[in-house]
């Protein structure tokens, strides 16, 4: 079985940034990862990456903010949604 694409959208939140959602369902976890999903949510602004969810084999979870990166407690797709989603909203307070 072949990895399903279950989200793949771009939407503008304002004149100079756009998130960006891509969330796939593997046949297995990736490394590092207890869950069968991956991931990549990013909020770009004037072409910067201010931040971003995602998950890569061997680093698991994690968010970046800016420069810094922390890890991501990941227990469901649509949390994980949620979360990213207060992120943004707090950056666009």
């Amino acid at each position: 079985m072949s990895a399903t694409l279950l989200l793949n959208v771009r939407h503008p939140v304002a004149t100079d940034a756009f998130v960006e959602m891509v969330v796939w369902r593997l046949p297995s976890p990736l490394s590092g990862s207890r869950h069968d999903y991956k991931y990549r949510l990013a909020l770009v602004v004037n072409g910067i990456c201010v931040l971003r969810y995602d998950n890569e084999p061997g680093k698991g979870d994690h968010k970046h903010m800016g420069e810094e990166e922390v890890p991501y407690p990941f227990t469901t797709p649509q949390t994980l949604l949620d979360d990213f989603w207060k992120d943004v909203d707090i950056w666009r307070a």
